[in-house]
């Protein structure tokens, strides 16, 4: 007979560490020959990114040694890191960024005596120049990539431009053998795609105030031998069109992902609409796989992010769907999309291809993200790298539930219920569960449906966690997008209290017994909840922003310096919004615990934001605790870290929910 116990009291074999240990998720995939390569996680060394390979037989090996760190900091939050061909002789040869010094290297694992080799120097200033996005070109005797270079002091000092760097080595010392591709006309660029024939290279590029998501236009540039990319034009995307990815045919079509029909869908520009002559200006391209009301795309938070591939039978692999996606091969031609089949709920923004093989990196609500191969010959799917493994039994994961909640103005919200759950305990009848509401970073993201150790933390104890979708996010359409457009604090903020009001009204939740939580964007709707509403007990606030005025004043990074004018309004327009929205003006409305929790090293949400707010919040006598971290970024890393900071919060929500757990050290809350 399964005993009785008060939610949060019931015991678990998931701790804190099992949760940080299996932290992060497969990335960035690529083949070299019939390899497949990919960076993985390693909370337990530092929280680097390792270059894993599996060869043809199978085994699955670390190619780079702790501490090699494959990780770009281009826009902050990087991009692919890595690229990869095969020798002369059959080996692999392996560019790729090492995170402490954004140099670019060269390595060659199959070489006796083998060892990286820095391609590209130092720069004084910025901490680094900075590559992304690497398409390696032996015959060339390059590597192109997205050059980002610091011409000053400050965040906004900066300018990206596709730059080819020569893998002889002669650059490594030496910043004038780096040869700029295009110009710096625009803010921000992606790496280069070329044509098929060779004569042509296309990508995507956008400026200040818009974001990618926003507006973005493709670029056509002619290759030459020696010289800069010539002709340079925009031959898609506009003021009010988001394309987030492009690439090519091997008929030579141009083919893109665009919103402009609302959805990101994918399109194709055959290659006579190309040519110089063809007409001026813009390109009109065909929708291949129109009026599913689905998404082809995403959000372009990294740069080499991909939602399709094309195959050299023509057929596109793609990943689409809405609020969960899944992987398909698409016909160009007359629009038939077939499914691979298999459990997973979400399919991660990076594809490889070779042959007839394609390669993805998925996760369901019952495993956490691993290698997928399909067979497009047989239809057959198989995990051939990172593989999902139980930690522990199976049983103690949560079974989440798909909701649709109706917020203000009869608007849809979308999240994600897991009740809590264990199979060691049973609640009371009288008792309701106390339940955390989770608000996502971005925020322009979105949560995926997927196995989260984190939230099985907390529901395998008797906590449950509400993951909320909120107007603003991804997945659902521009329109939804674009709800949270002047409407941050707002729309984020009544769609998460819509849901824990709900779910506190049906008998679900405890309605005495409800707290809030999230990071970097997620941190800000969690200040501004508490400051706003009266519905939660207390809260947890990750790396957040706080501070409206100065993060759009010179305080965050570059890539983000001008995303306010989106959210909240140009700030020469609408100066009091600012003022207004900012949780650090409205403190003294805090009346219930929180813990804040943020990293040192943090350029993107500095710290100086959360000293700020605990000033304001000083002498006031609300209980509270701050723990900053050395080393830690914006999104912790750090098996050591994690662990501290999922323990810490336990223990806010145990003494504010008045919930004995002697199994976790107890967080000192100050006055």
């Amino acid at each position: 007979m399964v005993p009785t116990g008060a939610y949060g009291t019931w015991p678990s074999p998931i701790d804190a560490a099992l949760a940080a240990s299996h932290d992060g998720r497969p990335e960035f995939l690529g083949m070299i020959g019939d390899e497949v390569w990919w960076t993985a996680p390693r909370p337990t060394e530092g929280g680097r990114r390792a270059l894993m390979r599996r060869r043809a037989d199978g085994a699955e090996e670390s190619v780079l040694p702790a501490p090699w760190n494959v990780r770009s900091r281009v826009i902050e939050y990087g991009g692919h890191p890595w690229a990869g061909a095969r020798r002369a002789d059959g080996g692999p040869l392996v560019v790729f960024v090492h995170f402490p010094d954004q140099r670019l290297y060269a390595y060659e694992p199959d070489a006796p005596e083998a060892a990286p080799r820095p391609l590209t120097p130092l720069s004084p200033v910025g901490g680094g120049l900075r590559w992304a996005d690497p398409q390696l070109l032996p015959e060339r005797g390059e590597v192109w990539c997205v050059l980002e270079e610091f011409t000053g002091e400050g965040p906004t000092d900066v300018r990206r431009v596709i730059a080819a760097v020569p893998l002889d080595g002669s650059a490594a010392m030496d910043r004038g053998a780096v040869r700029e591709l295009c110009d710096d006309r625009h803010r921000f660029v992606t790496g280069p795609r070329l044509s098929p024939d060779g004569r042509h290279a296309a990508w995507i590029a956008w400026d200040h105030p818009q974001m990618p998501w926003d507006a973005t236009v493709v670029m056509l540039g002619e290759v030459s031998e020696d010289g800069p990319f010539g002709g340079v034009r925009p031959v898609v995307g506009d003021t009010d069109e988001s394309v987030c990815q492009v690439d090519w045919a091997p008929d030579g079509s141009l083919l893109f992902v665009s919103d402009v029909s609302n959805w990101w869908e994918l399109h194709r520009v055959r290659p006579d609409a190309l040519e110089p002559g063809a007409g001026p200006g813009f390109v009109p391209g065909t929708g291949l796989c129109p009026g599913r009301g689905e998404e082809f795309g995403g959000p372009l938070w990294k740069i080499g992010l991909k939602w399709f591939h094309p195959l050299e039978n023509g057929l596109i692999a793609v990943i689409h769907g809405k609020g969960t996606t899944v992987l398909g091969l698409l016909d160009p031609d007359t629009g038939e999309l077939v499914d691979a089949a298999g459990p997973w709920t979400e399919w991660a923004s990076t594809l490889a291809v070779h042959g007839d093989r394609v390669i993805g990196v998925a996760a369901s609500p019952r495993s956490a993200y691993e290698v997928v191969e399909l067979d497009t010959r047989t239809g057959r799917t198989r995990v051939i790298g990172s593989a999902h493994d139980d930690p522990v039994d199976p049983v103690y994961y949560p079974e989440p539930q798909i909701r649709t909640f109706t917020g203000p103005d009869n608007r849809e919200i979308h999240a994600h219920i897991y009740p809590p759950h264990s199979p060691d305990r049973i609640a009371p009848d009288d008792e309701l569960p106390p339940f955390v509401v989770a608000a996502h970073g971005g925020p322009t993201g979105h949560v995926p449906l997927v196995l989260n150790l984190e939230i099985a933390y907390f529901t395998s104890r008797g906590i449950g966690v509400a993951v909320v979708n909120y107007g603003g996010s991804t997945g659902y359409g521009r329109e939804y997008r674009e709800r949270l457009r002047e409407q941050w604090g707002v729309v984020d903020v009544e769609d998460c209290a819509a849901v824990a009001e709900t779910l506190a009204a049906e008998g679900t939740a405890d309605p005495a017994r409800l707290a809030i939580r999230g990071g970097s964007a997620g941190g800000w709707t969690t200040a501004a909840s508490l400051a706003t509403t009266g519905i939660y007990a207390c809260g947890t606030i990750i790396y957040p922003v706080l501070d409206l005025v100065s993060w759009a004043d010179g305080e965050t990074h570059d890539f983000e310096s001008r995303y306010l004018e989106s959210l909240i309004g140009p700030p020469d327009e609408v100066p009091s919004r600012y003022r207004e929205r900012s949780p650090l003006q409205h403190t003294d409305r805090i009346g219930v615990p929180f813990l804040l929790l943020q990293g040192l090293d943090d350029v993107i949400c500095p710290p100086v934001q959360s000293e700020r707010f605990l000033a304001q919040m000083a002498g006031r006598g609300i209980p509270h605790a701050y723990i900053a971290f050395e080393g830690e970024g914006h999104g912790f890393r750090r098996a050591d870290t994690m662990v501290r900071a999922l323990e810490s919060e336990l223990s806010l929500y145990a003494q504010t929910f008045r919930i004995v757990r002697p199994d976790v050290p107890l967080l000192e809350l100050k006055k």
